[in-house]
């Protein structure tokens, strides 16, 4: 009951301060929060006003939440998320997904800065996500079961939408930007992985790594939105040839990718339709 009553009072706050329902949700990860700046009649909203609201920690987070137009939709953009590692429990880390569900948005875009695992990928390259495995440990749904927005067992089949990848990959192409496909595995960090910790997730089918996504993702598709997801590969986790990782070095890299995924993401947007079958 505590729960849904955050829920309600963040809804409600979030509701009286914008103008119209929101089409499109995006959360942006780790250095990639300057599409926020595309964002045109932009209603800033900063995650300390917000009833209920956690506060993003970490750099790189902006820490508010900004609805707008973009491409001819509306969409609201977390610049900033929150993660397990922070001290968050999995509902905090998820309240913004259900939030927005309340709020009427449609698809949800969910980006990361994350390590590649995949020796074809290159460090700067963006993966769409086809599927993801979730080694954090926990999961969002443990507890009652929130009926208002989705049954107590749902289907994992396709957490990322086939149509939206498609589009996306199509939009990709024709904006040559060259786009990788593959999992991504979340752990609960804050550490990064020692080399033993990658080789076993590269045996498992792991292309990516990360400390997001899967939270929100599971939230989204619980709640019957459809989810993109685009993973910035911010240094190559290659067990073999690992050197030592910083966090700024992780949004040095995801600021210089920006330019693409920026485009990336505008064209999606400008081309997705909201009323058909996706």
């Amino acid at each position: 009951m505590d729960y849904i009553n955050s829920i309600e009072k963040a809804y409600n706050y979030i509701k009286d301060r914008i103008p119209y329902a929101p089409d499109i949700g995006i959360v942006l990860g780790t250095g990639l929060g300057s599409l926020a700046e595309c964002i045109t009649e932009p209603i800033y909203i900063d995650y300390k006003d917000i009833p209920a609201f956690p506060v993003s920690t970490v750099s790189g987070h902006a820490g508010r939440l900004i609805y707008g137009d973009l491409e001819g939709k509306k969409v609201l953009a977390m610049q900033g998320r929150f993660h397990y590692y922070e001290g968050y429990g999995m509902k905090e880390v998820t309240l913004p997904i259900r939030v927005m569900s309340k709020l009427g948005i449609k698809i949800l875009i969910i980006s990361n800065a994350c390590g590649g695992l995949n020796e074809e990928f290159n460090a700067g390259d963006i993966m769409l996500i086809e599927d993801h495995i979730n080694f954090i440990g926990d999961s969002p749904l443990i507890g009652a079961n929130l009926e208002e927005f989705g049954p107590r067992f749902p289907d994992m089949t396709d957490v990322y939408s086939k149509e939206l990848l498609k589009l996306c990959q199509d939009v990709a192409n024709k904006a040559d930007i060259k786009v990788q496909k593959g999992v991504y595995c979340a752990i609960s960090g804050p550490n990064y992985n020692t080399k033993a910790e990658l080789r076993m997730l590269i045996k498992i089918g792991a292309n990516a790594v990360g400390m997001s996504t899967v939270p929100e993702a599971t939230v989204a598709k619980h709640s019957g939105i459809k989810v993109l997801g685009l993973s910035c590969i911010t240094d190559m986790a290659l067990p073999d040839s690992l050197a030592p990782l910083s966090h700024e070095e992780v949004v040095r890299v995801a600021e210089q990718a920006k330019p693409k995924f920026v485009t990336l993401v505008r064209n999606f947007i400008k081309e997705v339709g909201l009323h058909e079958s996706l």
